[in-house]
């Protein structure tokens, strides 16, 4: 059987299967979007499926400290429709 890839929550910091975090990702062109598919080109950040983990992550900023660059409240929100049950679009 093959290991599931691991990776860390940046709100919980705990270590989970890649399959159950959601990818945020910033590609070349510096452009910050939420990666369903997991396989989008660009410096990745995971989060849990839960909202206390993105507001652990918005209030200590480690989404911008890891991309180095402020994020735009739209992606916060685009996470949050998600975790909530919604769709992402774009």
């Amino acid at each position: 059987m093959r290991r599931l890839p691991q990776r860390t929550c940046t709100g919980c910091n705990s270590k989970k299967d890649k399959k159950d975090l959601i990818r945020i990702v910033k590609n070349q062109n510096g452009e910050i979007k939420v990666d369903l598919t997991g396989k989008m080109e660009g410096r990745g950040v995971y989060i849990c499926k839960k909202e206390e983990c993105l507001n652990k992550a918005i209030k200590n900023k480690r989404i911008a400290k890891t991309f180095e660059t402020e994020i735009d409240e739209s992606v916060y929100e685009a996470v949050r429709k998600f975790i909530n049950g919604g769709e992402i679009i774009g």
